[in-house]
């Protein structure tokens, strides 16, 4: 059995004293043991903190472009001296595989460096034309950081993600109060702890922990904007709180990214990105591909290719893939699945089956009906829905025939842009 950990943080709301504090614990998705006990911060913790964010943003706002980089390289070096500690944290609270977890380290790393290095070339003051009417004018672009940033982040990528938003709030100027995932608590406050150590525990970067209320308490707060990655349900419920205050919001929610194959593609290739992109992380990924439409020519190849590649494929202690971190979310794995069958979908492996207590084996699904939640809804979980298309002007139909619009790829020798092009996303890879 894994030991108990408690919470133990330098940063000061974590310390707030008090006999009656509630507390919730993370438990290991694997195995549902107790990864550690974190506070639930209620409404006046958070008051509290962005107040001491709001303090420290004097003072953190004021040093100029290259005084913040240093401190955020310098915090860098420690996250990367730490990796070990960090990304075993990760894979208890995740469930994800140590390999997996050091790989979301490494990228989350670069969003430090990125911001630390280019913040004051894209948002340093610049000279630009004063126009006809003030040509005896001098006029100048300057970017002012906003204050405060609330973040509220995920449990799938629980480094990375939240870093894409803090790592560039504070390379602006901004402080930042960060709420954690229930799920990983112990991830948010492992990287405040760091940053509290780099800045000499100044308030620029703080965690409050705690399960939804508290979420919305950081909504409500006195924060100039707040960042959100989440499902599009609680992102509806983020967006209203926020609205109270007509604070700003950045949301990044759900997907249901295609992957398209053309008939001049390269298949192999194609069945390996397929692959990767529904399976890697246990299928838990907003830009990860739930779809395949492949041009019927090649369909039957394609099919055949991707099962050879997936014949190895598990989800077990020690495997590639891990369980799935959030409880709840086998059911909705196990519905979508099954919605997916009952409306007459070829079950090439896995299956409603395959949904076991904590881990989901990959399942790969042909000629799903395009009505089926399998093929509407978002998944998260290792299973892809491959169909057939007679050409790509069915293909891209198909693709954007969903309420979402995240990300996608495309497979294809020739027309590979054309198509790209037509595909609704906010992103989309040619290959």
């Amino acid at each position: 059995m894994t030991a108990t950990v408690e919470s133990t943080s330098t940063t000061p709301v974590a310390n707030a004293p008090g006999p009656d504090r509630e507390t919730f614990t993370s438990l290991d998705p694997a195995t549902g043991d107790i990864v550690g006990t974190h506070p639930i911060h209620t409404k006046a913790d958070v008051d509290d903190a962005v107040a001491r964010a709001r303090e420290a943003a004097a003072w953190w706002g004021a040093l100029s472009f290259k005084e913040r980089g240093e401190y955020l390289l310098t915090w860098r070096s420690v996250i990367t001296r730490r990796i070990a500690q960090l990304s075993e944290l990760s894979h208890r609270e995740t469930g994800k595989p140590h390999g997996d977890a050091i790989l979301e380290i490494g990228i989350a790393i670069d969003h430090i460096a990125w911001a630390a290095k280019h913040a004051e070339k894209v948002l340093g003051q610049q000279k630009v034309s004063s126009g006809l009417v003030m040509a005896n004018q001098s006029a100048y672009v300057q970017y002012n950081a906003l204050g405060v940033v609330g973040v509220i982040g995920p449990w799938n990528y629980p480094v990375f993600t939240p870093l894409g938003s803090i790592a560039y709030a504070l390379a602006a100027g901004n402080t930042v109060v960060f709420k954690p995932s229930e799920y990983t608590p112990g991830v948010g406050r492992w990287l405040a702890d760091t940053f509290s150590e780099v800045v000499a525990g100044r308030p620029v970067l703080q965690t409050v922990t705690g399960l939804g209320e508290t979420g919305n308490a950081l909504c409500v707060a006195d924060v100039d904007k707040l960042a959100f990655t989440g499902s599009g349900r609680t992102g509806r419920k983020v967006m209203a709180a926020c609205a109270e205050n007509l604070t700003p919001v950045i949301i990044e929610a759900g997907g249901k990214d295609s992957l398209i194959v053309d008939e001049d593609a390269d298949v192999k290739a194609a069945a390996e990105a397929a692959l990767w992109g529904g399976m890697s992380n246990a299928g838990q990924t907003c830009i990860g591909t739930e779809r395949v439409y492949v041009h019927e020519r090649v369909f039957d190849e394609f099919v055949r290719e991707i099962t050879e590649q997936a014949k190895d494929l598990k989800a077990a202690p020690g495997e590639k893939l891990g369980p799935a971190t959030m409880p709840s979310q086998l059911d909705i794995i196990r519905s979508h699945v099954q919605d997916a069958v009952d409306k007459g979908a070829n079950v090439v492996m896995g299956g409603p089956t395959a949904i076991g207590e904590r881990f989901v084996q990959p399942t790969i699904l042909t000629h799903v009906p395009e009505n089926s939640t399998e093929i509407t809804e978002e998944t998260f979980g290792p299973t892809l829905a491959i169909n057939p298309v007679k050409d790509m002007d069915e293909a891209i139909a198909l693709t954007n025939a969903t309420a979402y619009g995240l990300a996608g790829a495309v497979f294809s020798g020739k027309r590979g842009m054309e198509i790209a092009q037509q595909v609704r996303s906010g992103m989309t890879s040619i290959n």
